[in-house]
């Protein structure tokens, strides 16, 4: 992974905790996502009209990732409706890298050096430590939902991943995956709720768009990067964004903050510096 694609998704994880913040503002959060989704899309569709669809060889993938998301969405609203954001962001995203991990080694091939292995697994228990770092008892059904939500992250992960690698085009693959992903949350959405509960989205229009307008370029970014890069390196570190969602959380939601966040903090950062440095040697 080259200085660039390194920034580059660092740059990313700060967007993506960004828009799940916006996940927790003024509407219920499956509405929140719909909105963010569709403001995706129809960038999606901006960028489809200059770079052509991406090869053929990728739509199967495609339809995978589409479906997954649709699932994604659904998990992800349904544990930020019973769960605060800095219980479920780490828990989402910590359980992710390592089951992408796992994931990568089965069915991708990707070469990782020991200490690059060594980062990811850093990194996941810093992650993991951070949602644990509350005083309160642990909710089981926000668990339940935020490690069925790693599930599905690991799982499109790696379809977008391959899908982006087989499709010729990164960037085309991007647009068409934010197109299919916007387009079957609203279908789901208008055929279990209809269009008077979407019309409940008008107070938090501005926000929604300036949510996927983050959510677009974070995960536009991750795609190419996975093209370039080693796919689990790629997903470990794009869940550093725990550290831009912790100070969101603080600051901007008013959870509370503990010492051991602090100790997490540094758990992450180690499990970065580990994976930088894998690039060297």
């Amino acid at each position: 992974m080259s200085l660039t694609v390194f920034l580059a998704v660092l740059a990313a994880a700060a967007l993506h905790a960004g828009w799940n913040a916006v996940v927790k503002l003024r509407v219920e959060p499956l509405l929140a996502i719909v909105l963010i989704n569709g403001a995706c899309g129809v960038l999606g569709l901006v960028v489809l009209m200059f770079s052509g669809l991406p090869a053929p060889a990728s739509w199967g993938w495609l339809a995978l990732s589409g479906v997954v998301h649709l699932f994604y969405g659904l998990a992800l609203a349904e544990a930020y409706r019973v769960g605060d954001m800095g219980f479920v962001y780490p828990i989402a995203r910590g359980a992710a890298p390592m089951m992408t991990l796992i994931g990568s080694l089965l069915f991708v091939g990707d070469p990782l050096p020991p200490l690059a292995i060594a980062g990811i697994v850093v990194l996941g228990s810093g992650i993991a430590l951070m949602a644990f770092s509350r005083a309160s008892s642990v909710d089981g059904r926000a668990l339940l939902f935020a490690l069925l939500t790693a599930c599905t992250i690991t799982l499109y992960t790696i379809s977008d991943g391959l899908g982006a690698r087989a499709s010729g085009n990164p960037h085309a693959y991007a647009a068409a995956m934010f197109v299919l992903d916007g387009g079957f949350l609203l279908i789901y959405t208008l055929a279990t709720r209809g269009v008077d509960w979407l019309k409940q989205a008008r107070p938090a229009l501005v926000p929604g768009m300036a949510g996927g307008a983050m959510g677009f370029v974070a995960y536009w970014i991750v795609i190419w990067a996975m093209t370039v890069a080693p796919i689990a390196l790629v997903a470990a570190l794009r869940e550093s964004s725990i550290l831009f969602a912790t100070l969101i959380a603080i600051v901007v939601l008013k959870e509370k903050a503990r010492p051991l966040r602090i100790v997490a903090a540094l758990v992450i950062v180690a499990g970065i510096v580990l994976m930088r440095t894998a690039t060297f040697i």
